[in-house]
Parts: C-alpha cells; sequence; structure tokens
C-alpha cells in the first residue's frame, strides 16, 4: 500500500483515540476521501496530499491547532521516509 494512503488511516485511528467514532464520521465529510472502518482502509479521487491536507483541517475546524499536532504525531514515522515534495504541507 503507498505512504500516502497509509497516512489518512492513521491520522484517523490516532483521532479516534480522542474522539471516538466521531473520527470516522469526520473522515467521511472530506471531499476526496473514501474509509472504510470494518476493513481500515482508505482511497483517494483526486491528489492525496490535497485529500490529507483537507482531512487535517476537517478536524482542526472542530478541535482547534492542538488537532494538527495529533495528526502530525500519528504519521511522524511514515512522513519521515517519504520525500520532503510529496510530504502534504499540514503535516509539515
Amino acid at each position: 500500500m503507498d505512504t500516502i494512503l497509509k497516512i489518512p488511516i492513521r491520522i484517523i485511528k490516532e483521532q479516534e483515540l480522542v474522539i471516538g467514532p466521531l473520527a470516522w464520521d469526520e473522515a467521511r465529510k472530506v471531499s476526496g476521501l473514501s474509509v472504510d472502518p470494518a476493513r481500515s482502509s482508505a482511497t483517494f479521487s483526486g491528489d492525496g496530499k490535497d485529500v490529507v491536507n483537507r482531512l487535517v483541517a476537517q478536524y482542526e475546524r472542530l478541535f482547534g491547532k492542538a488537532s494538527q499536532e495529533v495528526c502530525r504525531s500519528a504519521v511522524q514515522d511514515l512522513i519521515a521516509g517519504m520525500p520532503p515534495e510529496e510530504v502534504p504541507s499540514s503535516l509539515r
């Protein structure tokens, strides 16, 4: 699985630890992102970096800047191995 596809699932699962099932509901509101909680999978329609940025923004709208830090922390190991130009700007 591509690293960019692992990022939203990792973010959602980390947010789920904080806010419970609401994390999946909020992820479903993100344009271009389809999630399947039962399979812990995500697919994109469009640019993956943009979709991840929208996901982070969705949580940030609800829970503020602290939410963005939760997202960054959740994927720190994944983005460490990615070329800088492939890392979504919201996670830098």
